[in-house]
């Protein structure tokens, strides 16, 4: 197994986004991306999400995204407050691992990490040492 750091860069390349800060999360069961504005739409007869984001904090840099809706479900955030969110599927590359995770899609404009990679996504993958950052390489 690999072992990460807290905070870690990735790829999420079938969403065409080259570079994401994101944080390991072992509290969270599921892992999340930030999703400013969701439209869904139909797509060959299957629903699809266009999908807002501002791949980096602090930036009003837009990219829109599109993929198909994998589930809708009820999420529990940190401060207790649960909402159903839409849930994709998509490849993520960290390191040398790269395989499909699932994400749930909220709002995260507010916080310092655009998305979190939780413990469905880390299970028999990594190792994570909290005191450690970006053990598998900085910002490109």
């Amino acid at each position: 197994m690999t072992t990460i750091g807290w905070q870690e860069w990735g790829a999420l390349p079938e969403l065409n986004i080259n570079l994401i800060h994101m944080k390991v999360d072992t509290g969270a069961k599921t892992s999340c991306l930030h999703a400013f504005k969701l439209e869904p739409f139909e797509r060959d007869g299957q629903e699809w999400l266009r999908i807002f984001m501002h791949p980096e904090q602090g930036s009003l840099r837009e990219q829109v995204c599109e993929a198909p809706v994998f589930d809708k479900r009820e999420v529990t955030d940190s401060g207790g407050h649960t909402e159903t969110r839409y849930v994709i599927r998509t490849r993520l590359q960290l390191g040398k691992f790269d395989q499909a995770v699932e994400l749930t899609l909220t709002n995260r404009d507010t916080m310092k990490f655009r998305m979190l990679l939780g413990r469905q996504a880390m299970r028999g993958n990594f190792i994570v040492d909290p005191q450690a950052s970006h053990l598998l390489g900085e910002e490109q």
